[in-house]
C-alpha cells in the first residue's frame, strides 16, 4: 500500500496579496485539482497560502497543498490537469514530503528550467 504524501503546487506571484488573476487561478486550480484527484481516488486539496515566501520574504507565492495516496500518480495528474486547462502550467513547481514525521519538501517538479531547489 502506497504511503499519503503532501503535495505542494507553487505559483509565483508579483505581490504579497495576489491580483484579481490570482484568486481566480487559485479557485479554479483547486476546483479542477479536488475534482480530478477525487475522480482518480489519489487524494485531495488541503488548503493554500498566498503571500510572502517563508525562506525568503522578498518572493510572492501562492501555494496550494494536497494530500496524495500516490506521490508519482499524484504528480503525473496535477501535471497533466494543469497543462490540459491551461492553468499557467508554464510557471509551476511542484514539491512533495512525506504526510507522516514531516521534514522538508524536495522539488519533483520545475517548469523552469535550472529550478533545482524548493522553499516554501
Amino acid at each position: 500500500m502506497n504511503e499519503k504524501h503532501w503535495l505542494v503546487v507553487q505559483y509565483p506571484l508579483k505581490s504579497a496579496k495576489g491580483s484579481k488573476r490570482d484568486e481566480w487561478l487559485r479557485d479554479k486550480v483547486t476546483e479542477y485539482l479536488n475534482l480530478f484527484l477525487a475522480d482518480a481516488e489519489l487524494g485531495y486539496v488541503d488548503g493554500f497560502e498566498l503571500g510572502k515566501g517563508v525562506a525568503d520574504p522578498a518572493k510572492y507565492v501562492l501555494n496550494l497543498f494536497c494530500v496524495v495516496t500516490d506521490e508519482a500518480r499524484g504528480i503525473a495528474l496535477v501535471k497533466r490537469v494543469l497543462k490540459e486547462h491551461r492553468l499557467d502550467y508554464t510557471r509551476i513547481s511542484i514539491a512533495t514530503m512525506p504526510f507522516e514525521g514531516g521534514g522538508t519538501y524536495t522539488l519533483k517538479y520545475a517548469a523552469k528550467k535550472g529550478v533545482t531547489d524548493f522553499s516554501l
